[in-house]
């Protein structure tokens, strides 16, 4: 029973990273009606800033999360100017093919040796890993450091969304761009921060994967970005409370599969899952079936 409810902490350590960075992707997705395929990437550089914080430039690591927060959210901004808004309202394929491009292009870019390399990297914990036994059940300080600043994100996330100018025009936007605009809302600097404050969410998550998973690579963000997709995909797109659900049934699934079935198959359920759910729900499963805009 103990080592059940181990891998259930472990599933809610991987589920919450993933949290992060589907936010991101659902937050987009409910206001431009875009998938940032580059958030991934986002995500990569994130634990890249945080990593050379708190080894190459000696930053305590709160400092560090918060200059790789700063970092990817400029990079959030820049991605949406330069690649997505001149497609704003060009047939969404267009917007599609972009976002993979810029994901490749991030990725290989970072690759080079003059940035941040080919080769993975070994991540020096800028803290000592520290052990607690609660019932015959063990904890990390690494996992109650993912859980208590999971939490501060998403409750500072809710303030800003429904007790804020910025989130009362980022709800507008997410029925109507028109209807937005003339109610004064500037639709292009919203959209603009949106991607910048899901950018920064996606950084505080590479951070603390990379110091929960010590080992970082420039193609790291891949397979997790597909991941936090498909668990925003699950609880719905578009819908914060969609992406939380989704990302801890992803984080879940993965950890139960590779502890009591085979490590082997971790990706394929969590692949699986999406492919069931798009089948029976595929609005997710806080999703509601909703008119196409034309």
């Amino acid at each position: 029973m103990e080592y059940f409810l181990e891998q259930v902490i472990n599933g809610l350590q991987l589920g919450l990273v993933y949290a992060l960075i589907a936010l991101g992707y659902t937050m987009v997705y409910g206001i431009v009606r875009l998938i940032n395929f580059a958030h991934g990437e986002v995500f990569m550089v994130g634990a890249f800033v945080g990593y050379f914080g708190f080894t190459n430039w000696n930053m305590p690591w709160p400092l560090a999360i918060l200059v790789a927060m700063i970092i990817c959210a400029c990079l959030g901004m820049t991605i949406e100017r330069l690649a997505y808004r001149p497609l704003r309202y060009a047939p969404r394929i267009m917007a599609l093919i972009a976002a993979i491009g810029v994901s490749f292009f991030i990725a290989h870019f970072c690759s080079l040796k003059f940035m941040f390399g080919p080769n993975y990297r070994v991540v020096q914990r800028p803290f000592e890993e520290v052990y607690w036994s609660i019932g015959g059940v063990t904890i990390s300080n690494i996992q109650l450091l993912i859980f208590v600043t999971v939490v501060i994100m998403l409750l500072g996330l809710q303030y800003l969304v429904y007790r804020t100018r910025l989130g009362a025009a980022m709800r507008t936007l997410s029925y109507d761009h028109d209807t937005a605009r003339l109610m004064g809302v500037n639709v292009d600097r919203t959209i603009s921060l949106t991607f910048g404050i899901g950018a920064a969410l996606a950084a505080v998550g590479g951070v603390l994967y990379a110091i929960a998973y010590p080992q970082i690579f420039t193609f790291m963000g891949i397979m997790p970005g597909l991941k936090a997709f498909t668990a925003a995909v699950l609880g719905g797109i578009g819908l914060i409370p969609g992406a939380m659900l989704g990302a801890l049934i992803m984080g879940q699934a993965e950890v139960m599969t590779a502890a009591f079935i085979s490590s082997q198959l971790r990706d394929m359920i969590a692949f699986s899952i999406l492919i069931l759910v798009l089948l029976i729900k595929p609005t997710g499963i806080l999703g509601k079936t909703q008119p196409e805009k034309v």
